[in-house]
Order: C-alpha cells, then structure tokens, then sequence
C-alpha cells in the first residue's frame, strides 16, 4: 500500500464563524495505561500549537483515554459541520439500506432510481453509472466540487445538474472528487427509500449509537446535502468510528454489514492531489508504520481508524483552516509522530 503524502487536499464547502478566543481545555487526563503518558504530552503541546485546532479525542479500546479543546473550541457534546467527513457516514446509510434491501448493491445503475433527474438525451455512459462508482468518486462526470461547486449548489435542482454534467472519464475510472457525486448518493437513499437521509441516519445510526444527528443543510427539492455539511459532535463522531473499528457492532447489536466495512476500505482509487487512497468514502492509506482509515471534512474534520492498535481518533478544526498551508499535514503528524507511538509504547 502506498504511504500517504502529506500534501492538502482541497475539499469545498461552507467556511464555519471563528469562535472567540479562550483557554484550552483538557477534560481526560493524560495518564492512562492505553497511552504513554510522556509522548501524549507532547503531542498535546504540538496540538497547542495549531491556532484553529478546536478538539482531539482518542480512544482505545473503546476507552476514552484523552478529551481536549483547544482555541474556544465549543463542548464536545455539541455539533459541529463535519464537511466531507459526511461522506463517510453516508457510506454506512448506504452499507445498511443494502442490508435492508432498500438498495440492490454497490453496482446498482444510478439511473435505476433516478431516471427521472436524468438528462432527455442521455451520454450512454450514464447507464453505467453505478452506486459504487459514486462511493468511489469514480463517477466520470465533471466536478462539482473545486471552480464548480458554487454554480452548482445556486442551481435549482442539484440532482439534475450533478447527472446532467458532461462526462470526462469512464466511470469507474480515475478519481474525480465531487460532493455532486455523494449528493447523488443522498437522493438515491431518499427516492429509493420513500424517507429524508435525516430520519434514515437519526434511526439507523443515531438511535443505535445512541448519538444525536440535528437536521443539516437541504437542496432545493429538499434532499438532504449528501456528503457535506452534515453536523455531529466530536464525541458522536468517535461513536461513530468505533462502529467501523468494532467491524459493525456496537453494545452487541450489528449495525453495519462486516462485509459492507470491508468494501469500504478497499483501495478504489487514488486521489490525484494526496496521492491518497480512496474506498467508499474512506481514504485509506498508512501512518506512522500502522494501516489507518480515515475521513476527511474540509478544513481538518477528522476521523481516523487505526485497527491494529485498536484506536479511533477525532480531530476538528476551525473550517477555514484549509487555507493556511499545512495544517492537514499538521494533523496527520498528530496521529502519526503523536497518538500512534504513544499507543505503542502504552500497549
């Protein structure tokens, strides 16, 4: 597996407001078995350092082992835009509609469902369009995301302009990163399913996990946003990995296909920008000697699973932290010259 390259990735979206300045806040302490006590309190200082860091999580073994807030970030009991993130929680709904026959499978044609948003005078490429090639950001058609992003979501119907736009790759072919794509996804749940992607994530995911999902942004046909602006606290975002690192089983009750998991962090596609690794809304790649998978929200919206270690990772950000260079990097480093080899040393 290629080692992932620290460079930024640029994933648009709507920038959060600043929170006002205040004290960090640590609410765990730092001494715990799981975590060498002396190599967290430096990646604790290193974390200090980043002024639009707002909170880092770790957990271990389903232990929560450190809790922080940094920069007035808000409690981590509150919900925060979780950007592109979403598109990880978006692949669960979909791992679980397919569970529950609402959708066929990952190679189920896009149009089977929304044939009706799809152009008059279709590219005969649109027939092959498939959920998975969604998932993977291998739709082929134009982006949406990047110098697109803003003509699309002014469009008055978002469907149709993310299925209308021309096709410049196969699908299933190089990684095209588009939120358009994921929106798609939404409407498939929604159309297929006769419910709003709010109520299927509230029951499928929230109620389980025991996790509050709050409505989040809407298109204009009243789709929730798929892949996108989807809020969730940092302690709900934890929850949300342990489902992924516990192989779909939370308190007992399988929640998510194993199968489903194991789809989602196979290597599809290769971002052109990271050099990253991409499944079905997951990147997927290697840090600090350890395989992790992670989602990845504009701005430093983090959620990182690193199973041999048993570790799930939550780290958010001020929203326009993308424009400073180097703070993805930055928390990358976090994860892999920090937590990984406190974790080691504490095993």
């Amino acid at each position: 597996m290629r080692p992932i390259l620290f460079l930024p990735l640029l994933l648009v979206g709507c920038n959060a407001a600043p929170m006002p300045p205040a004290q960090n806040v640590t609410e765990a302490p730092l001494a715990t078995k799981g975590l060498d006590a002396a190599r967290m309190a430096q990646t604790l200082a290193a974390a200090e350092r980043l002024p639009r860091l707002r909170s880092l999580l770790v957990l271990r073994d389903g232990q929560t082992l450190a809790e922080h807030r940094f920069n007035g970030g808000p409690p981590l009991d509150r919900a925060v835009n979780i950007k592109s993130a979403s598109k990880s929680v978006l692949s669960a709904l979909v791992g679980i509609a397919i569970a529950r026959g609402v959708l066929t499978g990952a190679d189920q044609p896009v149009v089977s469902v929304l044939r009706a948003d799809a152009p008059a005078n279709p590219d005969p490429r649109l027939a092959r369009l498939t959920l998975g090639n969604l998932l993977s950001m291998q739709a082929g058609l134009e982006r949406t995301s990047g110098p697109n992003y803003g003509r699309w979501v002014s469009s008055p119907n978002w469907v149709r302009f993310a299925l209308s736009r021309p096709f410049v790759d196969e699908p299933g072919g190089g990684m095209l990163y588009s939120t358009g794509s994921s929106h798609l996804v939404s409407a498939m749940l929604t159309r297929a399913s006769g419910r709003s992607t709010l109520a299927l994530a509230q029951q499928w995911l929230g109620e389980p996990l025991g996790i509050a999902i709050p409505p989040w942004p809407r298109d204009p046909q009243g789709v929730y946003f798929g892949g996108n602006d989807m809020l969730m606290s940092p302690r709900g975002l934890a929850r949300f990995g342990e489902l992924y690192r516990l192989g779909g089983v939370v308190d007992g009750k399988r929640i998510l296909p194993a199968e489903w998991i194991k789809a989602s962090w196979t290597p599809r596609a290769t971002s052109p920008w990271s050099g990253g690794q991409y499944g079905y809304g997951w990147f997927v790649g290697d840090m600090g000697g350890h395989a992790v998978r992670y989602g990845w929200g504009y701005g430093g919206q983090m959620l990182y699973i690193v199973p041999s270690l048993k570790l799930t990772v939550v780290m958010t950000s001020q929203s326009d932290a993308a424009r400073e260079g180097g703070h993805i990097d930055a928390l990358h480093r976090l994860l892999a010259e920090g937590v990984i080899p406190a974790a080691e040393a504490g095993a």
